[in-house]
């Protein structure tokens, strides 16, 4: 199982109206997605970021699944333009070592696949997470 785990904070300005529209894209995510086995989308307390989400996946192709799927890529398009600082991380019990290299690959293929997505992520403030493009690449 992989727990998709994402952290973020919006842009000063940004109205109630559009927060709702990416929270509800986000939860849209977890309904439509068949890979999607179960989600949480809300508050983020403790830290410097204000709302967060996790999407439970069974496994790297399910994830693969989750990350190319339309619906995933909406949410990206209406709320990455808002977002200030984005964090996203994996928890997985899959004990094998080579778990989170497969899943930073699976982010690059994705960003390889997709120059718009790469942009969006690139023009974020703060972020860090697997295969980080553009400037937040380690």
């Amino acid at each position: 199982m992989i727990h998709h785990c994402v952290r973020f904070t919006f842009k000063p300005g940004t109205t109630p109206e559009q927060l709702e529209d990416a929270l509800a894209s986000l939860r849209n995510q977890g309904e439509v997605i068949p890979s999607v086995r179960s989600f949480l989308v809300g508050r983020d307390h403790g830290g410097v970021y204000e709302w967060g989400a996790t999407f439970q996946i069974d496994d790297l192709d399910g994830y693969w699944e989750y990350l190319i799927h339309p619906a995933h890529r909406r949410t990206d398009e209406i709320g990455l333009p808002l977002v200030d600082r984005f964090m996203s991380f994996d928890i997985t019990d899959d004990p094998a070592p080579g778990t989170g290299t497969k899943i930073a690959e699976l982010h690059q293929r994705r960003y390889d696949a997709d120059p718009g997505l790469t942009e969006l992520v690139s023009n974020l403030n703060q972020y860090e997470g697997s295969a980080a493009p553009g400037p937040h690449a380690a």
